[in-house]
């Protein structure tokens, strides 16, 4: 697919966003006025009792409160009842423009009608999972074929997490080799050989905690867009057995955090060639929501292995999987066919038919209404809006996207430099990440006081139901968090 055919206005400069990423991490945290800031505070304690009474209730049943990541906000977490197109509605009955998008897989916008009375037909017929075969498992595999390039045969798993490590053993069946290179900083789920150079690159086993040390010893990084890194890494494996595969997000590292130039992944993929390395892209994110061909439609380039997750159920569970080419699918082949080794995998939930039913007509809708198109142009508007009022205000802040993928970065918090091998300066960058990661937390709480809901702060999904009325909204709630950022000291 040539990337002109999709709605962005254009590739970002990369080269342009990190310099102005580099500007904002050298200079002091620029955070809201202080006023301002617990007055958005207070906002919580005054309309959102509900939340906070039910928050820590829960504390005292579950780890922290809550049970996934994403929903972790400052000063508490919210609980949220309702969900519909681009809409959220918490306990209390507060309303919220959501670009949070369940974590990315609502392009459609959430709780679409269509799929979700296809999905009550399914339940009303046969009840979430027989642990058999069900047509809709064939009926999504056959839509994945014929839409993602380099996908033959699709297996459908539990998470994008699944993928992943299914992936990362076929890579090893299939060259006989054991070595993994990632690209730094980006999270490829959380599976023991995985946790490595998460977030910042450089880091390696950094958040590995609770994982012996063995269980990373064939995983490798190199830092986003250093392409001269890759291949002496690739080399030098030649000499220890050989790199089974390289593994990396098309967009870039945490959905593009790091963005990646526009010709970095033909130049991966040409380099894997050259050196006998299976190529893996991890779509989780960008699989659907990029377009009907995903990140390889748009950037022209053909992995052997793609990783699904997310849209692949349409925000419904077991959302992940693996597809690629047939003479390396073939290595899971379910049942008792075929002679050659095969990667074990399992999953009692996974591929069942209300997930795949779910998928299935996500997907026919997303193709039906044109929604990668209308989330692409709501992405455009939504960055391009901030970045008039990043100018307007004379801010260090910095606004990109990747289409539906939006990024406003105003502590550059995962940019700050971690070097493992000078030991004696990780005590100053772990407190520049803590003074950080507070501004970025406070910034998430005043967005989600004037009606906002981000993720962390800092990166935003839009979708079909994302109207231009609705992003021009979201646009002038964000206007008034800017407006009251201190002033340079």
């Amino acid at each position: 697919m040539n990337p002109s055919t999709i709605s962005l206005s254009k590739y970002p400069d990369v080269k342009e966003v990190y310099n102005n990423l580099d500007k904002l991490i050298n200079q002091p945290v620029r955070p809201v006025e202080r006023d301002k800031m617990q007055a958005y505070l207070e906002y919580f304690n005054t309309n959102c009792p509900k939340s906070k009474e039910m928050i820590r209730t829960a504390m005292n049943f579950i780890p922290g409160g809550v049970q996934h990541n994403l929903a972790f906000n400052y000063p508490f977490p919210l609980v949220f009842t309702k969900a519909e197109g681009a809409y959220l509605y918490d306990l209390d009955g507060n309303k919220y423009i959501d670009f949070i998008r369940a974590g990315g897989p609502a392009v459609l916008g959430s709780n679409n009608p269509v799929v979700r009375g296809k999905a009550i037909e399914v339940l009303n017929e046969c009840g979430p999972s027989t642990g058999l075969f069900h047509e809709y498992e064939l009926k999504i595999a056959e839509f994945i074929c014929g839409h993602i390039p380099s996908v033959e045969q699709f297996r459908m798993l539990g998470s994008g997490t699944e993928g992943v490590m299914a992936s990362i053993r076929v890579a090893r069946l299939a060259t006989g080799k054991k070595k993994i290179i990632k690209v730094g900083g980006a999270y490829h789920g959380w599976s023991d050989q995985m946790v490595y150079g998460m977030r910042i690159p450089g880091t390696g086993r950094f958040d590995a905690h609770g994982i012996p040390r063995s269980c990373s010893r064939h995983t490798q990084e190199v830092f986003p867009n250093d392409l001269k890194a890759l291949e002496r890494k690739l080399r030098w494996n030649k000499i220890r057995g050989g790199t089974a595969a390289v593994i990396l997000e098309p967009v870039g590292p945490e959905s593009g955090t790091r963005p990646v130039d526009f010709e970095y992944n033909k130049k991966v993929s040409e380099l894997c060639k050259k050196h006998g390395a299976l190529l893996i892209f991890d779509e989780v994110v960008t699989a659907f929501r990029m377009g009907l061909s995903g990140a390889q439609g748009y950037y022209n380039v053909m992995p052997d292995l793609t990783v699904f997750g997310k849209v692949v159920a349409g925000g419904y569970p077991s959302a992940g999987g693996l597809g690629g080419k047939k003479e390396y699918m073939s290595y899971l082949a379910a049942g008792l066919q075929g002679a050659k080794k095969r990667a074990m995998v399992g999953g009692t939930m996974a591929a069942n038919p209300l997930s795949s039913a779910a998928g299935y007509y996500t997907l026919l809708e997303i193709e039906k209404t044109d929604a990668c198109a209308k989330a692409w142009r709501a992405g455009d508007r939504l960055t391009q809006g901030l970045q008039k009022r990043i100018g307007k205000y004379n801010l260090p802040f910095v606004a990109y996207n990747q289409g539906s993928i939006c990024h406003l970065e105003t502590s550059a918090t995962m940019f700050v430099k971690i070097d493992l091998k000078r030991p004696w300066t990780l005590p100053g960058a772990l407190k520049e990440i803590k003074a950080r990661k507070h501004m970025m937390e406070e910034m998430g709480a005043a967005f989600m006081a004037e009606g906002i809901v981000t993720v962390a702060g800092s990166r935003m999904y839009t979708s079909a139901a994302h109207t231009d009325e609705i992003i021009d909204d979201a646009l002038a709630r964000f206007d008034r968090v800017l407006q009251n950022i201190e002033t340079a000291k």
